[in-house]
């Protein structure tokens, strides 16, 4: 059985979390449980923002963690992510989340042009699995510190953020096969590393 959340764009949906919610402060459970699957995207939005805007060293690592977590859940088959009740129950001032929505809306908008409902078995259970997998492998890197690859990470993060939100299994195979890609490259460059450090030796 489908809902009306469904079917409805990323910037809708974001707009009708905030009509529906009409207090000075909306908690983050209240914003994501009428979102169902679809707020394993916006979970990884979310995650993925602090990589392209200067922030304290280490927030990485945090952030890192967090989407291992959300990685783990798709892994398991969760088809609604869990949050801690102190996370649940944080508030988040309307003010400030409408302005954070008024200045995403313009890429939403761009990445909504983009993509579209396609191959929606992908997005869904139990493709997750794979998407969850892939997810755990990129938090894992993000909480690394190798340098020069917060944008990188981000931008991969943001592709499955849309790809999920969008329902678009098309966009989720291209951040598939970017995820393998840089799997390998950090793979590469980790191997020439060490061979890096025994040769010094």
């Amino acid at each position: 059985m489908t809902g009306p959340a469904d079917h409805a764009r990323t910037t809708e949906l974001l707009h009708h979390a905030l009509d529906t919610h009409t207090g000075d402060e909306i908690t983050l459970g209240d914003f994501l449980d009428p979102l169902g699957e679809r707020a394993f995207g916006f979970l990884i939005l979310i995650l993925a923002l602090p990589n392209f805007i200067p922030v304290p060293i280490g927030v990485g690592g945090v952030m890192g963690v967090l989407v291992v977590l959300i990685g783990v859940q798709m892994l398991i088959g969760f088809d609604h992510p869990w949050l801690p009740g102190a996370l649940r129950r944080r508030g988040v001032k309307r003010v400030s989340l409408e302005r954070f929505i008024r200045r995403l809306t313009p890429v939403l908008r761009w990445l909504e042009r983009l993509c579209r409902p396609r191959w929606e078995a992908l997005t869904r259970h139990p493709a997750h699995r794979l998407s969850g997998f892939l997810l755990v492998l990129i938090g894992v890197a993000l909480a690394l510190p190798i340098p020069f690859t917060n944008y990188p990470f981000g931008f991969l993060l943001v592709v499955y953020a849309v790809a999920l939100i969008e329902r678009d299994g098309i966009a989720l195979v291209v951040a598939w096969v970017a995820s393998a890609a840089v799997a390998v490259v950090l793979l590469t460059l980790s191997h020439a590393v060490v061979d890096a450090v025994r040769n010094l030796f």
